[in-house]
C-alpha cells in the first residue's frame, strides 16, 4: 500500500535542504568562533599563562548573557543586524546570522570545559621545555582536549537542528517552516508526522556520528 503525500515530495527535499544548510553554515562558523573563545577563556583565568582577571571576567560576562537569552527572543532582538549582515530578514541565509550567534557561545562554553580538563602537569612540563604560547595551545591543549571538543560539536549541532525549526517560526524556511506552514496551520498531521520522523533520524545520525568520531579519537 502506497503512501499518499499531502503536499508533493519536492517540498520536503527542499526544506530539508535549507535545514542542512543553516546548520551547516552555522556550525561552521560557530566552531571557527568558538574554539579561539574558548581558548581565550583558558589562558586569561587566574592562573592561566596569559591570566588577564578583567578581560576573562568581561568576555565570560558576555557569553553567558548570550547563554542565558532564549533563542527565540534573540531571534527577533537581532532583526536590525540581521537585515544589516544578510540585506534581509526572512530565509535561509538570515537565519544563519542569529543561529551562529546564538551556537557559538554555547559551543565556546562546551569547548573551554574540555580544555580545562586538560592535566596541568602536560601544560606545566610543555613550559619546562621552553615551548612558546602557540605551541602549548597547539600541541597540548588542542589535541588532548579534541575529544571532548568533538562531543561538545555534537551537542552543539543538535542544538542548531532544534533552533533552525523554530526559526521556521519567523519565515526562515526549513523543516520547521513546514510543519509550521502545512502542519500547523492547515491541520495536517501528515506533515507534522513526517517532519518530526527526518528530525528524529537527522538528530540521530549526528549524535551517532559524533559518538563514533569521539570513540576512535579515544582510542589512540
Amino acid at each position: 500500500m502506497s503512501l499518499t503525500l499531502s503536499i508533493p515530495f519536492e517540498r520536503y527535499t527542499q526544506a530539508l535542504v535549507d535545514t542542512l544548510t543553516m546548520v551547516g553554515a552555522s556550525a561552521a562558523i560557530a566552531l571557527v568562533a568558538g574554539i579561539p573563545l574558548a581558548v581565550l577563556l583558558i589562558v586569561t583565568a587566574p592562573g592561566g599563562f596569559l591570566a588577564a582577571p578583567r578581560l576573562h571576567r568581561a568576555l565570560g560576562s558576555v557569553i553567558n548573557g548570550f547563554r542565558a537569552t532564549p533563542f527565540i527572543v534573540l531571534l527577533v532582538a537581532l532583526i536590525p543586524f540581521t537585515r544589516l549582515v544578510a540585506g534581509t530578514t526572512i530565509g535561509v541565509w538570515a537565519a544563519v546570522v542569529p543561529l551562529a550567534i546564538s551556537a557559538t557561545p554555547f559551543f565556546a562554553r562546551i569547548a573551554e570545559v574540555s580544555l580545562r580538563e586538560v592535566d596541568p602537569g602536560l601544560i606545566e612540563a610543555a613550559q619546562a621545555m621552553g615551548c612558546r604560547k602557540w605551541h602549548i595551545v597547539r600541541h597540548v591543549y588542542l589535541p588532548e582536549a579534541l575529544p571532548g571538543i568533538v562531543g561538545g560539536f555534537t551537542i552543539t549541532l543538535v542544538a542548531l537542528i532544534s533552533s533552525s525549526a523554530m526559526a521556521g517560526a519567523v519565515g526562515a524556511g526549513g523543516l520547521g517552516d513546514l510543519a509550521i506552514r502545512y502542519g500547523y496551520q492547515r491541520f495536517d498531521t501528515q506533515v507534522m508526522l513526517i517532519v518530526i520522523a527526518v528530525l528524529i533520524a537527522l538528530v540521530s545520525l549526528v549524535q551517532w556520528s559524533g559518538d563514533h568520531w569521539v570513540r576512535r579519537l579515544r582510542s589512540r
